[in-house]
């Protein structure tokens, strides 16, 4: 849970239905299970294969194939299926979410904002060299940021740009953005998702202990829950590259535009 603090663009935060003060939940899904497995599976297979298609591979993590290949389309069907499960488990999630509001606040509004997936591939049309091409799109540790009047848009935020979700830690900052024209040439409409890690979980859980980032943040007035200490250490503030420095890069190189920023008040890991 979190509150507005700041509103950097009143108008595309209107169209949000975002105001100094509101309090959001955000909810983040990570990708250490099904899509880890999968992308570990085809990597394999992908190194296999690389050879017969002439593919000289400079590093393993670089493995691909054809997309009209066994493996490819084999890929690609897999990777469909855990985008559609983490669909449907967020929409689960929400799902709860409103109904502890509804027993404890039932006052409150929990309208959906946004729901976008990351570390995917899309099939999209992008002008590359002056000619509209269809594209396989790649994001890893992106997110789409599709621009102002873009067809794939829902009529409400069509003329505004896609919410852009930049999570922060439990003790940061996070930000809402939104897509730019220039951004569709720039990056094929994309922007980060994340201030992503500055460090490994394993390093984390060396410099950090979980119940002391737990009361460290309850000094600062902020709550965390969680089933695991070791979880707390491994995300520990300090982990993480300054998001508000991701933010504003995102936004001066024109990829995105602050529209808001949001306080970190409870956080609840799974």
């Amino acid at each position: 849970m979190q509150e507005v603090t700041e509103i950097y663009n009143a108008r595309v935060a209107a169209a949000f239905a975002i105001r100094q003060g509101d309090i959001l939940v955000s909810i983040h899904c990570g990708s250490r299970g099904l899509g880890h497995q999968i992308g570990t599976e085809f990597l394999k297979r992908m190194v296999m294969v690389a050879a017969d298609y002439g593919i000289v591979l400079p590093d393993r993590e670089l493995a691909c194939a054809p997309i009209n290949s066994p493996v490819g389309r084999a890929y690609l069907g897999a990777m469909r299926a855990a985008i559609n499960c983490a669909l449907a488990n967020r929409q689960v999630i929400t799902h709860l979410v409103r109904q502890v509001f509804a027993e404890v606040l039932p006052q409150a509004r929990l309208p959906l904002l946004y729901d976008v997936s990351h570390n995917t591939c899309k099939v999209e049309e992008h002008v590359v060299d002056g000619k509209r091409r269809r594209l396989f799109v790649h994001r890893k540790g992106a997110t789409r940021a599709f621009g102002p009047g873009h067809p794939d848009l829902p009529p409400a935020l069509r003329a505004v740009g896609q919410p852009v979700l930049i999570g922060g830690t439990m003790g940061t900052a996070s930000y809402i953005l939104a897509g730019t024209e220039e951004g569709m040439s720039l990056s094929f409409g994309s922007a980060c998702h994340g201030a992503g890690r500055s460090m490994s979980r394993h390093q984390a859980l060396k410099q950090w202990k979980g119940r002391e980032v737990v009361d460290d943040l309850a000094r600062r007035g902020i709550l965390i829950r969680s089933p695991s200490l070791r979880g707390v250490a491994e995300e520990a503030p300090g982990a993480y590259k300054d998001v508000s420095a991701v933010a504003d890069v995102a936004d001066q190189s024109k990829l995105a535009h602050k529209v808001a920023r949001l306080e970190p008040l409870i956080c609840i890991k799974g």
